[in-house]
């Protein structure tokens, strides 16, 4: 089912063999997504974080060209009635969402911004109940409520007294921040008009590569523009390909079979695969308050997709 076609309330119902197909999707996206926090800490002293965001912007869009161009020569008499609205999504969805991931990853940890990437589907379960009257079933309003405490946990390092005295770290507010903007372009994604999902990400990472062009030169006028060294470099090729490229069109896919609604729950295994590589690759501590969290947000996602026979 097309997003263009998704006009009710309530969220598609594939048949049993698509929503694999659709699980599977989610799944590899969350496993890119939770290698990019750890992507994020490499590149820190290594490309300064709005070029960082504009190199892999232009890498996406240098892949499009050899992958996409007859798909958007078809589709763009279409796309073009929509370009405001794409465009939109594309600077929130993309260059904002990236351009405060990369600053958090400056003063927080790659666990942290794993885990904090689990409050996603709060913000795309709530947007999708006001845009489009989604019903919101009480086991996703529980699962919801146990996710945010995942995202508090780890936000609060686990401290009632940081928890009071709200004493977060600059990087975990960034992060909250950006999943906000995430979870407005995936509520968004419902709004689609009817294309290849292909041509559908080459319109909005224009838009995106674009918006990170004045990012990039204020980063050089106050004195903070770095060129990529041999890591950076290394780095922004990886965020390239895995998190930008092939995350991306795999999530659309994804919420078009299941809608973004349900969708957006699997973001939840972000923080799981964020961990366990941060732990691997950069030998991260793993904390009690972490452990804990994951465990909440396991059981968020368990709570929300019980009765859809996951």
């Amino acid at each position: 089912m097309s997003f263009g076609a998704m006009t009710s309330g309530s969220e598609p119902q594939p048949q049993s063999g698509a929503n694999r197909m659709a699980y599977l999707l989610l799944a590899f996206t969350a496993l890119c997504w939770g290698g990019n926090a750890v992507f994020g800490r490499l590149a820190v002293g290594e490309v300064s974080p709005m070029l960082g965001v504009f190199l892999r912007w232009l890498g996406v869009l240098l892949l499009l060209v050899a992958f996409a161009r007859n798909d958007l020569r078809r589709d763009w008499p279409v796309l073009r009635t929509h370009l405001p609205f794409l465009a939109t999504m594309g600077v929130l969805g993309y260059t904002v969402f990236n351009a405060l991931f990369y600053l958090a990853a400056h003063t927080t940890t790659a666990v942290n911004i794993g885990i904090i990437q689990g409050s996603i589907p709060v913000f795309v379960l709530v947007g999708a109940f006001l845009a489009y009257g989604t019903r919101v079933t009480g086991l996703q309003v529980i699962g919801v409520l146990v996710t945010l405490t995942g995202v508090v946990t780890v936000a609060s390092g686990g401290s009632l007294e940081t928890l009071l005295g709200l004493t977060f770290r600059s990087g975990d507010l960034m992060m909250v921040l950006a999943c906000f903007f995430y979870g407005s372009y995936a509520v968004g994604l419902r709004r689609r008009p009817q294309s290849s999902a292909l041509s559908l990400f080459a319109v909005m990472a224009g838009a995106a590569l674009l918006a990170s062009v004045p990012l990039v030169l204020a980063e050089a006028v106050m004195g903070d523009f770095r060129a990529p060294s041999l890591q950076g470099w290394i780095v922004v090729g990886l965020i390239t390909i895995f998190p930008s490229f092939l995350a991306q069109l795999a999530f659309i896919q994804g919420v078009a079979a299941i809608g973004p609604g349900r969708a957006g729950i699997f973001v939840n295994l972000v923080p799981i695969f964020a961990a366990f590589l941060a732990v691997v690759f950069l030998h991260e501590d793993f904390e009690v308050f972490h452990a804990l969290a994951l465990l909440l947000v396991l059981g968020g996602i368990y709570l929300a997709e019980r009765k859809r026979g996951l």
